[in-house]
C-alpha cells in the first residue's frame, strides 16, 4: 500500500504541476495556478500520515516505509526547484517567455551553482534522515528497525557524494577553453 501511495503522490505531483502551469499560461489565471501548486505539499502530508498510521497499526518497518521518508525529504527539498525549472521551460515554450537560464559552465559561477545544488540534496537527505529517525523512535526497540537504518546510511552516503562533487568544482574549477574575452582580460599593474 505504501509503494502504491508513493506512486500516486509522484503522479499527483506532475498532474498538479501540469494543471497549475496550464492555468497560469493558457487560462491566464495566476491565482488559481498558485492555489493548485500550493496543494502539492498536501500529497506529502497524506503520505506521512498514512505511513505513520501503518506503523502504528503494527506493520513491521521495512524498505517501503524508508522509501516513503526518503520521498518526502526529496519532495520537500527539491520540489520547489523542480517547479521553478518546469515553470521557466513552460513559459518559454508556450508563453513567449525568455529562454531558461542555463547553469554556468565555468569558474566561480559553476562552483557556486554546484554548492547550491549540493545544499538542496543535503537538505533532502537530512529531512529523510530526520523522518527515518522519528520512525525508529516511534517503532521503538521492539521492532525491526534495520531497514530504516539502512536508508539512513544511504542518505549519509548521498550527502558525501554531493559534497565531494561540489568540492571538486571548488578545488579543480573548470576553465573556459576559449579563455576570457578581451574585455574581461584581467588588468595588470602596467595597464594603469
Amino acid at each position: 500500500m505504501i509503494v502504491t501511495l508513493i506512486i500516486i503522490c509522484e503522479v499527483g505531483f506532475w498532474v498538479l504541476l501540469g494543471i497549475g502551469l496550464a492555468l497560469r499560461y493558457f487560462a491566464k489565471m495566476p491565482r488559481a495556478s498558485t492555489a493548485v501548486l500550493l496543494c502539492e505539499p498536501l500529497l506529502e502530508v497524506v503520505l506521512l500520515v498514512v505511513t505513520a498510521i501503518d506503523l502504528k497499526n503494527g506493520a513491521e518497518p521495512d524498505w517501503k516505509h524508508g522509501l516513503a521518508a526518503v520521498y518526502i525529504g526529496f519532495s520537500v527539498a527539491l520540489g520547489p526547484q523542480l517547479i521553478k525549472w518546469a515553470d521557466a521551460r513552460f513559459a518559454h515554450r508556450f508563453a513567449d517567455g525568455p529562454p531558461p537560464v542555463r547553469p554556468p559552465k565555468y569558474g566561480k559561477a559553476r562552483m557556486v551553482h554546484e554548492w547550491r545544488t549540493a545544499a538542496r540534496w543535503v537538505a533532502a537527505s537530512a529531512i529523510a534522515i530526520g523522518l527515518l529517525q522519528s520512525a525508529i523512535w516511534y517503532v521503538g526497540s521492539d521492532g525491526d528497525i534495520g531497514s530504516l537504518q539502512m536508508w539512513q546510511q544511504k542518505m549519509v552516503f548521498l550527502i558525501g557524494i554531493n559534497v565531494v562533487i561540489a568540492l571538486s568544482y571548488t578545488l579543480f574549477p573548470k576553465k573556459d577553453p576559449g579563455g576570457p574575452a578581451p574585455a574581461e582580460r584581467p588588468r595588470s599593474y602596467s595597464d594603469r
